[in-house]
């Protein structure tokens, strides 16, 4: 069995279509969404694409998603700051009812064995918190509490928008990086797993056509957006002297 999984799409459509045609020349068999699927430019239409596939695609939710939700139901998420309330509110208003249902329907976590490569665990951000931050640089020892009650193999995770692949304790730990958002080179990152082991993909696609398409979009700072997450993304250096001060702390 192979599985692609694909984290933190941000409403990246362009992206994604890229991703999804280099995966129909792969033949996975599963698709794990896992999580932030929102805010982004162009989120109703990414989960339209992924909603063809049906059964074959299994969802987590992320930290943006669990703010939206709170956002619909008319609360204003304590964790949110203030200069991105707006993405969220408006990517938030572009699902309608059904999408809602589904999108509150997704766990926070997903087992599945994976043949080569033992049980896996998915989850957003950690196996305990959607929204908690640690990178590859990251001590050891500040990740063991975290990963105690682990059981199995591997953890795929996602959340800071960077790859690694890394162990704590016993337990292997990948980060597939960002789909939509990605931190380093510009492109979409995802991650091929079976038989063949762990493989990260990175799908190049044509990033002035994208942003001429998301431009169109209506996004809040759609600008913004496509100038710092599409066509020219933060170095990873910078996104980890930024994200270390946040260690083990819930970001927004």
């Amino acid at each position: 069995m192979r599985v692609a999984a694909l984290y933190d799409i941000h409403g990246n459509l362009p992206a994604l279509e890229a991703v999804l045609e280099e995966l129909a020349r792969e033949k996975a068999d599963r698709i794990v969404v896992g999580g932030d699927v929102l805010p982004g430019p162009m989120v109703h239409e990414c989960l339209e694409r992924l909603a063809k596939f049906g059964d074959q695609a299994q969802y987590l939710y992320g930290n943006c998603e669990a703010d939206a939700l709170e956002m619909l139901s008319g609360k204003r998420p304590a964790r949110i700051p203030e200069q991105v309330l707006a993405s969220i509110r408006w990517s938030a208003e572009q699902l309608d009812d059904a999408t809602q249902a589904a999108v509150r329907s997704w766990p926070a976590t997903l087992r599945l064995p994976i043949p080569g490569l033992g049980e896996m665990l998915f989850c957003h951000a950690t196996p305990r918190d959607d929204n908690e931050i640690f990178t590859r640089l990251t001590p050891e020892e500040q990740l063991l509490p975290v990963f105690k009650d682990v059981t199995a193999d591997i953890v795929v995770c996602g959340h800071t928008h960077m790859k690694f692949d890394r162990r704590v304790g016993n337990t292997r730990v990948v980060n597939g990086g960002s789909l939509g958002m990605p931190f380093g080179e510009a492109g979409a990152d995802w991650l091929l797993l079976g038989p063949d082991g762990i493989q990260f993909r990175h799908t190049n696609y044509n990033l002035e056509k994208a942003a001429k398409r998301i431009r169109c979009s209506g996004y809040p700072d759609v600008e913004g957006f496509v100038e710092q997450y599409v066509l020219h993304p933060p170095t990873e250096q910078k996104m980890l002297d930024l994200l270390t001060k946040a260690e083990l702390k819930a970001a927004g």
